[in-house]
């Protein structure tokens, strides 16, 4: 998905080595993504990215935190639920064909140029949200979902359920 300019991006230029974090705090339909939208989120999403910079590598930690708007598996009931996901990344200097045969095959490694200015994370954010939302919802705190409420046992109030409560006592 070609974009303008990043929705989520970290500035190299200039970052000195060491631990830095960055928050970032957009809208779900800032991403323009089909699947965002079809999976619930409406709302702000908040990403925080750790980075920790040194000679050889660059260690990003993200983290997002959002809500989803979604339906109770059992009972179709809508659903509000903060959803939080994880990634790692680890972003490698080039330093020639052998380092890019050896990582090859490794999503959580990836190469990148010294001379990089900028890192976007949108994507990685866009799947780090998709990948937290549950196989299965369910709501169990919701007044309005039946499947779980507990429902007293209603006493016999016809003269023959009386009568079959009777029998049942008098064959044991």
């Amino acid at each position: 998905m070609p974009k303008e300019r990043a929705l989520i991006e970290i500035r190299l230029a200039g970052l000195s080595q060491g631990v830095h974090e960055f928050d970032f705090t957009c809208d779900a339909g800032d991403f323009n993504d089909h699947a965002l939208t079809e999976a619930g989120f409406s709302k702000n999403i908040s990403a925080r990215a750790v980075v920790d910079k040194n000679d050889d590598e660059l260690t990003i930690s993200l983290e997002t935190v959002a809500s989803a708007d979604l339906s109770c598996d059992l009972c179709l009931a809508p659903v509000t639920v903060e959803l939080k996901g994880l990634f790692r990344v680890y972003y490698i200097y080039e330093q020639g064909q052998e380092r890019e045969q050896e990582m090859h095959g490794e999503e959580e490694h990836r190469l990148i140029d010294r001379n990089m200015l900028a890192i976007d994370l949108t994507e990685d954010v866009r799947e780090t949200l998709l990948l937290a939302v549950p196989m299965k919802v369910t709501c169990t705190d919701n007044p309005d979902c039946h499947v779980y409420r507990q429902e007293e046992p209603e006493e016999p109030d016809s003269s023959w359920q009386d009568s079959l409560e009777k029998l049942k006592y008098k064959f044991r």
